[in-house]
């Protein structure tokens, strides 16, 4: 192996099933005509980069195409002295016949044809050999007075390119001024723009007075200019000891104006990170917001989001202002647009715009309502849950929205109408005031709900929260009429034939039997229900007319027997409210006797074979129980069903607020700065001269400094831990690697130590993959000296959450040995919990992932651990992950627990893990980990983690 890599300019595709060979385009060179020679010269160019040397096609290129007038073979020939090896490679010299392209390449520089000339120029810009640009310098510089933009343009590249080699200095001594000169005086954007940047980097101090002394002009240069003069300056003032920031941040804060929106972007982003003074980090956030609404382009309005996002970590109280701003940005018809813009308005609300926020949501909502688009259910769920949010922060501003959202009870996207009718659950908790309005709307529009999940959950608030005589009596009625005439069958219709008079009951059997399926509950259980839980449309033909408003006969006839349990539940609470409300026994008695004639009718529906499929025992035992309170009423069930259901619900939106409360204090005691850190104080600091920009710079960097806001390198004790030894101590190369994990890149920082007296030569280190990672770069050699070291950098890439394995080894020869030398290195296991982190998710969003997810991976609980919470959070700390299951699920002691744990990858991958564990007569826990997730990877690389974990916290 060659010792250095040959640098590489371009990339040609390579068509290995009709290999060239050399004499053939030899002869099609000697004697062929331009098309020919072009072709010829094609094939040429692709041997070389794929490995052939041609060395004796060189002297026929020099003697017959480069007297060839084709421009295209004039354009094939400098990619082909681009590809040549110029260097001979034993002594690493320019090769001798070189010589004779240089003066081809001068009279090129000389042509009268302005594009020969650009071509040439360009073609400099990639030679490296000082042999042959010195005698081309003349040349070049003489092209700086070229009347061609075109040939300026790329002499002013060539000039930088050359200056820029190990001795450029040497060949134009100059450079700096001259280019100076010639910026002075150019027309051209992009030939000033290659002066500019050829000043920034090679005499940047050039470059700074060009800037400052074309301060207020500015404004005016061609964007190409202006992407340039940012860049120097956000390179300047990141220099340590500049002090004289203010007059760069002027002229970004001028370039906001631009009419280009790429300069305004740049400039936007240049000055946040160089000025935390509020008045500079409002500009940048007005100026996003204008991109913001103003580009139509997705992905460009999702980077906008991104640097806002960023703005509202760091400076909250400005992006408070710009909020309805953000909100604008709603228009785009985009989802991921629309979700990032409302979790980004989310987190600014306050006091003073919650009621704005709330008000152009609501008539988004509408709008919703009006215009049914594409994906106007899944918008109008976002936009639910974002009300949903701003009234639980601010419960002032619900009575505004909420009649609006109970029109959506009935909407065809079922989780949308879900969200709806959790929120009115929370709202009428939490806002006495709004209880009896929410209550009487709730009644009206009960009819138009066509999903079983958003009718259980409506008849429990009205069971719970109808408290007047009209309510109680209102609810009642509304939930007999959503009924039906009573009995639900007729013995005659019992009797007759499945195939031959009832088509109805085809149609419900389907229903049934694709939702006959095990269900996980809350806790991550497993439970059989035979509901159709997602039904929204009455499947019951034989109701013709009257299934639109009997919505609860149409739901029970297709077989949801849990929804019969709770209409029993919910007309036992509305009786025994009515006994408390109404002095009349006859009204009472008359109300429980009609109750009790329903959930009869329900149970003989469910014994008979007009259905498929019988009623499942939880229902049944549930509606015998309500029946037979209703027979035998007493005080203590009068207080079991009337106010602990209630209270429970209450309790448990307490304590999620109290969590939200809790974590909310434990991210604001994260300290920032140490006790003895320096402030220095802003009114003790002298002012003359600086402007008003300046001095809120000022103030913002000593209160950042103050509560260590800054940015700080990580504790170098950390670091250590990251260190891996990749060989023993007796080898005679001794390795380690610090290994640096960023989401998608994992970084080997190597220390190789040559621990012989002899040097070593051709050293390589040789690196295997295994998973889904990947190298980027090809190994290299090095020659090491005696006792002497050497840093080697290697980057691989990850494709997916899974465990991955680095492997390889160290191959180097010394003078006395003829055979290469090999010392085998420790493997490199990259672990999965650099990748995921702790994550939230709704309890329906958990078991909607978890059945959807396809892989699981079921691991038996084996520990030592003989606590079942010291178990569960234990697990917690191993795998990384947050348990989704309140403390309050957790408390007691008895013997079993079961918990929901979730995390995110960094890759936006979803792990859902389900601890259910028992405790035995042993005192030794037992029972199954489950995890589940979309790809086999992660599922794996999880289990195996927990498997290792799992023991203990000594293991």
């Amino acid at each position: 192996m060659a010792s250095t890599e040959k640098p590489c300019t371009m990339l040609v595709h390579f068509d290995k099933g009709s290999p060239s060979m050399a004499n053939e385009i030899k002869l099609e060179l000697e004697s062929g005509d331009g098309p020919t020679k072009a072709d010829a010269m094609r094939r040429a160019i692709s041997l070389l980069l794929n490995g052939e040397t041609l060395p004796h096609l060189f002297i026929t290129v020099v003697r017959y195409v480069q007297s060839c007038d084709d421009h295209d073979v004039q354009k094939l020939l400098l990619l082909y002295l681009e590809t040549v090896d110029k260097r001979d490679p034993a002594t690493g010299k320019v090769l001798p016949e070189m010589i004779l392209i240089c003066q081809n390449i001068r009279n090129n520089l000389q042509h009268p044809n302005e594009y020969i000339r650009g071509v040439t120029l360009r073609f400099l810009c990639r030679l490296s050999e000082p042999e042959l640009l010195e005698p081309l310098v003349p040349s070049i510089l003489a092209n700086l007075e070229h009347r061609h933009h075109f040939v300026r343009r790329h002499a002013l590249s060539a000039i930088s390119a050359i200056y820029r080699l190990p001795n450029g200095d040497q060949l134009i001594p100059d450079a700096p001024e001259v280019v100076e000169r010639a910026l002075a005086t150019e027309q051209d954007a992009a030939a000033r723009r290659n002066a500019f940047l050829m000043l920034c980097a090679c005499a940047q101090e050039r470059a700074v007075a060009y800037l400052l002394t074309n301060a207020e002009r500015v404004t005016e240069w061609p964007d190409l200019l202006q992407m340039a003069a940012v860049d120097l300056i956000r390179k300047v003032c990141r220099s340590k000891g500049r002090v004289d920031k203010g007059r760069y941040i002027k002229i970004i804060i001028a370039l906001l104006s631009a009419p280009s929106t790429a300069v305004v972007y740049e400039c936007a982003g240049a000055l946040v990170s160089l000025s935390s003074a509020p008045t500079a980090v409002r500009a940048a956030a007005n100026t996003y917001c204008q991109l913001l609404s103003s580009q139509s382009d997705n992905n460009v309005k999702l980077i906008i989001l991104d640097r806002l996002l960023e703005l509202r970590a760091s400076h909250r109280e400005v992006m408070v202002d710009v909020v309805m701003d953000v909100l604008r940005a709603l228009a785009s018809p985009n989802v991921d647009v629309r979700k990032k813009v409302l979790d980004l308005v989310l987190d600014l609300l306050t006091p003073r715009n919650v009621e704005e926020v709330v008000l152009y949501l609501k008539k988004e909502v509408v709008k919703t309502q009006a215009a049914e688009a594409e994906k106007g259910g899944e918008y109008r769920q976002m936009l639910v849950q974002a009300i949903h949010a701003c009234t639980v922060k601010y419960p002032e501003v619900a009575g505004s929205v909420v009649h609006l959202l109970m029109d959506f009870l009935g909407d065809t996207n079922v989780a949308a109408a879900v969200d709806v009718v959790l929120f009115v659950r929370e709202i009428i908790e939490t806002n006495p005031k709004l209880r009896v309005s929410m209550i009487q709307r709730l009644i009206d529009t009960f009819y138009q709900i066509r999903a079983s999940r958003v009718c259980v959950c409506a008849l429990w608030i009205l069971g719970e929260y109808s408290l007047s005589l009209s309510e109680v009596e209102s609810a009642i009625s509304t939930i007999k009429q959503c009924l039906g005439d009573l009995p639900f069958f007729t013995v005659s219709e019992e009797g007759e034939s499945t195939e031959s008079s009832k088509p109805a009951q085809q149609v419900v059997n389907s229903v049934t039997v694709s939702s006959r399926r095990p269900v996980v509950l809350a806790d991550g259980t497993y439970a059989t229900q035979s509901a159709a839980t997602e039904t929204v449309s009455a499947p019951a033909a034989a109701l013709g007319s009257l299934a639109s408003t009997q919505n609860l006969r149409s739901l029970i006839l297709s077989g949801d027997f849990f929804l019969a349990a709770v209409v029993a539940c919910t007309l036992t609470k509305l009786v025994l409210r009515l006994e408390e409300v109404q002095s009349s026994k006859v009204e009472v008695n008359k109300a429980c006797t009609g109750a009790l004639l329903i959930m009869v009718s329900i149970l003989q529906l469910g014994q008979s074979s007009y259905l498929p499929h019988p009623i499942d025992n939880d229902s049944y035992d549930r509606i015998v129980l309500c029946v037979r309170l209703l027979c035998n009423t007493g005080d203590d069930v009068r207080k079991v069903w009337l106010k602990s259901c209630r209270q429970s619900f209450a309790n448990m939106l307490a304590e999620k607020q109290f969590r939200e409360n809790e974590e909310m204090k434990a991210k604001a005691q994260i300290s920032h700065a140490q006790p003895d850190d320096l402030i220095d104080f802003y009114h003790l600091k002298s002012r003359r001269g600086m402007s008003q920009l300046e001095l809120e710079d000022a103030v913002q960097d000593d209160l950042k400094a103050a509560t260590g806001q800054f940015t700080k390198d990580a504790d170098d004790t950390n670091k250590l831990n990251r260190i891996l030894q990749l060989t023993g101590f007796s080898d005679p190369v001794y390795a380690e690697a610090f290994v640096t994990v960023h989401h998608y890149d994992i970084v080997l920082d190597v220390t190789v130590i040559n621990r012989t007296k002899e040097t070593l030569q051709n050293l390589c280190l040789e690196l295997a993959t295994m998973g889904d990672l990947k190298l980027v770069d090809r190994p290299q050699n090095y020659t090491l000296a005696p006792e002497s070291s050497k840093q080697i950098r290697a980057n691989i890439k990850v494709s997916s959450t899974e465990t991955g394995v680095i492997f390889g080894n160290i191959v180097y020869e010394t003078s006395n040995v003829m055979e290469r030398s090999v010392v085998v290195l420790n493997d490199i296991h990259i672990d999965i919990m650099d990748y995921i982190s702790p994550a939230t998710c709704a309890d329906v969003t958990f078991r909607n992932m978890w059945a959807e997810f396809e892989w699981e991976n079921k691991v038996a609980v084996n520990t030592v651990i003989q606590d079942e919470k010291e178990f569960l959070n234990h697990i917690i700390k191993s795998t990384n992950m947050k348990c989704l299951t309140p403390p309050s699920a957790l408390d007691g002691e008895c013997g079993f627990l079961a918990a929901n744990l979730y995390a995110k990858s960094v890759f936006g991958e979803d792990a859902l893990v389900n601890i259910s564990v028992e405790k035995q007569a042993d005192g030794k826990l037992s029972g199954y980990i489950r995890i589940r997730s979309k790809t086999q990877g992660i599922a794996l690389s999880l289990g195996d983690k927990i498997t290792l974990k799992q023991k203990g916290a000594s293991s």
